[in-house]
């Protein structure tokens, strides 16, 4: 009889594991790698099998596709306009004009992530799609042209979204039109990989957004949003503290223990 009660629990528990799972709050490893204190690890510590690998390719404008892992296919600020290869699984969107939206997407894309909100509430967005685990945070917008919303600055209309997968915490910055402050850079966390708008108008100033890549100072920057901007000039913003890596291709595989030692800007000039 006992062992029948306690098979009939066993079974009750695995069904009730993967519900008990889904319901958990998902967890940034960005934000907990960001807060902890560095971990000591011994010299004669090998890794065995390679490092997984992230593709990253410039399609255009702010949009980047992010290839994982898992076979999982992101793109980003995406309004269908560029494309590369295969659709994506996965879209972020931002509200600041038709080229880093569309609200009529191909509907074969699965998830549809806005990084504004529709009922005058802040995107709140920390869910694991595949093998990556997407968040975002929110910023204030200017209002575009053609905006009935009669205000200046719409707030929370931007979001820049965070792809935490194979160990690397990647980073979007969106239609960035102000400076952050410290509550932004705590919700941000650590970056290893930073997509970063140039133009240096239509965003903000070069000298602002300088300043914000300094201090997130992840070890890969990546310009969009580049138009005419003068390259020299933005790294002359930044400082001889980032290396210029420019390279005649529209694609770069990267993984965790890859990352450049001195934080480096990669210009993928092949788009």
């Amino acid at each position: 009889m006992w062992r029948l009660v306690s098979a009939a629990l066993a079974l009750f528990g695995a069904a009730l594991s993967p519900a008990l799972a889904q319901q958990s709050p998902q967890r940034s490893e960005c934000l907990a790698m960001a807060n902890a204190a560095p971990r000591v690890m011994s010299v004669a510590f090998r890794q065995a099998a390679a490092a997984a690998e992230v593709e990253i390719t410039y399609a255009g404008h702010s949009t980047y596709f992010i290839d994982t892992p898992g076979g999982l296919r992101i793109a980003t600020d995406y309004s269908g306009a560029y494309q590369v290869g295969r659709l994506p699984d996965v879209v972020t969107m931002n509200r600041a004009h038709s080229t880093h939206y569309s609200l009529f997407p191909d509907k074969r894309i699965p998830h549809v992530l806005h990084g504004w909100g529709d009922d005058g509430k802040p995107a709140i967005i920390a869910e694991r799609i595949g093998d990556t685990f997407i968040r975002n945070v929110t910023t204030d917008i200017r209002r575009y042209f053609g905006d009935d919303a009669g205000v200046d600055m719409i707030r929370d209309g931007n979001s820049i979204f965070i792809f935490e997968v194979a160990g690397l915490c990647i980073g979007h910055l969106g239609h960035l039109h102000h400076k952050l402050d410290d509550s932004h850079f705590a919700q941000i966390g650590r970056l290893d990989i930073v997509m970063v708008p140039i133009d240096g108008t239509y965003t903000m100033s070069l000298g602002g957004i300088s300043d914000i890549t300094k201090r997130l100072r992840a070890s890969v920057v990546l310009p969009m949003h580049r138009f005419a901007t003068p390259l020299d000039e933005f790294m002359d913003r930044i400082g001889q503290q980032f290396e210029i890596d420019r390279r005649n291709a529209r694609s770069f595989r990267m993984s965790r223990d890859a990352l450049p030692s001195k934080p480096t800007v990669i210009i993928l000039d092949g788009v």
